[in-house]
C-alpha cells in the first residue's frame, strides 16, 4: 500500500519526466454568467454573460496538466486553418516546458467545445467539430514524425478523442515504434473498437467506456476487474486503470495485485477534463521513475483536485504537495499559496461572483496598524489576498538587519487572521507581477500613498477594478518598534 507521504518526493521529481504526447487537440471555451430570469421567448434560462475564457482542450489539456506538473513535454497534433487553430497555437506557446508542433489541415475545422456556466453549474455544451479523419498524406506525415520522436521519450501518451488524428494505421505504427524503443505507452481510449490499441502499455477507460468496449457488466468491483482483465488478455496490455467517478479508481495490472483507490474529491464542481489530468499525472509519475501503484495514487489525487475546480482545470505540483500535507495542515497553513495556486483560487472565487481584494507589505512584527489596514482591506472585498515580501525582498528594501521574523513566521501569522483568505510570497521588490497575474477587483494600500503612486494601479483599473486607500493608525511602525527595543537594550 502506498503511503501518502511517499508521494511527496515523487511530486518533486516530476520535473525529470520527459513525455511525448500525440492526439486530438481542441479549444475549450467557457462562457460564465448569472441566471436571473427566464426568457420570454421560450421556457429557458437567460444567461447574463460576465466572462469568457478559452483554453487548450482534449490532448491539449493533457499537455496543460503536464506543464503544470513541471514535466518536459513534446506535443504533436492537428488543427484547422481558422481562428480557433491560431488561438490554440498561441495558447500552446505560453505553456512552460512544452515543445509543440501543430500541423494545419486546409479546409478542416478546428474542434471547439463551448460550455455555458451559471455560477458553478454547467447549463449547456455546444460542439463544433470535424467529422472526418485527416487526409492520408497528412496522417502518414504525422505518423512518420511520431515514430522518430517516441524513441527519445520514455513515456508516450496517445490522447484519443475520435476527431481524426489517431487513425488506425497511425496508432499501430506509433505503438510499435514506442514499445520497440522500450517506452511506456498510455492511451486515453475512445469508442468501442479497442482492437486498434493492441500492444499498448496502459489503457485508462472510465467505467462506461470499459462496459461499452467489452460488452460486460461493470457494476461490482469483481466485474470491473474481470472486464479489465479481458482487455489485458485480448489486447496484450500491461495494465488497465479504470476511473470510476465517485468510486475512485481501480488499477488492474497484467501481473500482480489489483488495487482500488477511493475518490479524493470532497466537493465536485466540474468533471471537465478530469480524465486528461489522470493521464497526464500518471505519465509524469511513470516518467519520473515511479512504480505503477504510486503513479496511479498520484493521478487519483490530481483528479480529486481538478474536479473541485470550475472549468477544464489543471493540478499544479504545489496543489499535490498541499493536498498530501492536508491532514497535517492547520487552517492557517492551508492559506499559504504559490502564485499559480492563488490564480486558480481567485478564478474560482470570481466564478462564484465574489469580489477579490489585494494588499501587500513586509508585515514584520505585526502591530495594530497592520491589523487595522487588513481589517479595512477585508471590508472592501469578499476575499482578501495578501502579497508578502520574501526575506530577500525585505532585506533589499529595509536593510540587512531585516526582517526580524523570517518569511515562514510572517506568513503563518498573517494567514492565522480570519480576515485574510490567502497569503502569497513574492521575491521582487514590488508585487506588480503578482497583481498583473491576479488582477484583483480592489487594490488596497495605506493612505500614506497617493492613488497614482500605488504599484499595480494601471493593471487593476484597466481590468475594471479600483484602488482603495486605507486610513493609517498613528503611532505604529515596525521600524519604530525595533528602535525602541534597541534603545532598551
Amino acid at each position: 500500500m502506498t503511503e501518502r507521504t511517499d508521494l511527496i518526493p515523487l511530486v518533486e521529481a516530476l520535473t525529470k519526466a520527459k513525455i511525448y504526447c500525440l492526439g486530438d487537440v481542441m479549444l475549450d471555451t467557457f462562457v460564465y454568467g448569472r441566471v436571473e430570469r427566464i426568457s420570454p421567448e421560450a421556457p429557458i434560462p437567460v444567461l447574463r454573460v460576465t466572462d469568457e475564457v478559452s483554453m487548450l482542450g482534449g490532448a491539449g489539456n493533457v499537455v496543460r496538466n503536464l506543464s503544470a506538473l513541471g514535466a518536459e513535454t513534446r506535443f504533436l497534433s492537428l488543427v484547422g486553418d481558422d481562428d480557433a487553430g491560431d488561438t490554440i497555437r498561441d495558447l500552446l506557446a505560453k505553456e512552460p516546458g512544452v515543445t509543440g508542433e501543430l500541423k494545419t489541415a486546409p479546409g478542416r475545422r478546428t474542434t471547439i467545445k463551448t460550455r455555458f456556466i451559471a455560477g458553478t453549474q454547467q447549463m449547456l455544451r455546444a460542439d463544433r467539430e470535424p467529422a472526418q479523419a485527416a487526409a492520408d498524406d497528412l496522417q502518414d506525415e504525422i505518423a512518420a514524425e511520431a515514430e522518430a520522436a517516441v524513441r527519445e521519450c520514455p513515456v508516450v501518451v496517445l490522447s484519443d478523442y475520435g476527431k481524426g488524428v489517431l487513425a488506425d494505421a497511425m496508432l499501430a505504427r506509433v505503438i510499435k515504434a514506442a514499445t520497440g524503443a522500450g517506452a511506456t505507452v498510455i492511451i486515453d481510449p475512445k469508442g468501442t473498437n479497442y482492437a486498434r490499441y493492441r500492444g499498448a502499455g496502459i489503457l485508462t477507460p472510465n467505467l462506461s467506456e470499459l462496459a461499452a468496449a467489452t460488452g460486460l457488466s461493470v457494476t461490482t468491483d469483481d466485474e470491473v476487474i474481470a472486464a479489465a482483465r479481458s482487455l489485458i488478455g485480448d489486447l496484450d496490455l500491461n495494465a488497465v486503470i479504470v476511473t470510476r467517478s465517485r468510486d475512485g479508481m481501480t488499477i488492474v495490472p497484467k501481473e500482480g495485485a489489483v488495487s482500488h483507490l477511493a475518490a479524493e474529491a470532497q466537493e465536485v464542481f466540474d468533471v471537465s477534463g478530469a480524465g486528461d489530468t489522470v493521464v497526464a499525472t500518471l505519465a509524469a509519475a511513470l516518467g519520473a521513475g515511479a512504480p505503477l501503484d504510486q503513479a496511479a495514487a498520484l493521478a487519483n489525487l490530481a483528479a480529486g483536485i481538478v474536479v473541485a475546480k470550475v472549468g477544464t482545470a489543471v493540478a499544479y505540483a504545489g496543489d499535490l504537495i498541499a493536498e498530501l500535507h492536508h491532514q497535517d495542515l492547520s487552517e492557517a497553513e492551508a492559506k499559504l499559496l504559490t502564485g499559480e495556486q492563488a490564480a486558480d483560487r481567485v478564478a474560482g472565487w470570481r466564478r462564484r461572483g465574489l469580489k477579490v481584494g489585494f494588499t501587500n507589505g513586509c508585515f514584520d512584527l505585526l502591530h495594530p496598524g497592520h491589523v487595522s489596514l487588513l481589517r479595512q482591506a477585508r471590508g472592501q472585498c469578499d476575499r482578501l489576498v495578501v502579497g508578502l515580501n520574501s526575506d530577500a525582498s525585505v532585506k533589499r528594501l529595509k536593510g540587512e538587519d531585516r526582517p526580524v521574523q523570517n518569511e515562514t513566521a510572517r506568513a503563518t501569522v498573517l494567514a492565522s487572521l480570519s480576515g485574510v483568505d490567502a497569503v502569497v510570497l513574492f521575491s521582487d521588490d514590488t508585487p506588480l507581477a503578482l497583481i498583473e497575474t491576479l488582477t484583483p477587483d480592489v487594490l488596497i494600500k495605506g493612505a500614506d500613498y497617493r492613488v497614482d503612486q500605488v504599484v499595480g494601479r494601471e493593471a487593476v483599473e484597466a481590468a475594471g477594478g479600483r484602488v482603495f486607500l486605507a486610513d493609517l493608525e498613528a503611532g505604529h511602525s515596525t521600524t519604530a518598534t525595533i528602535a525602541r527595543l534597541a534603545g532598551q537594550g
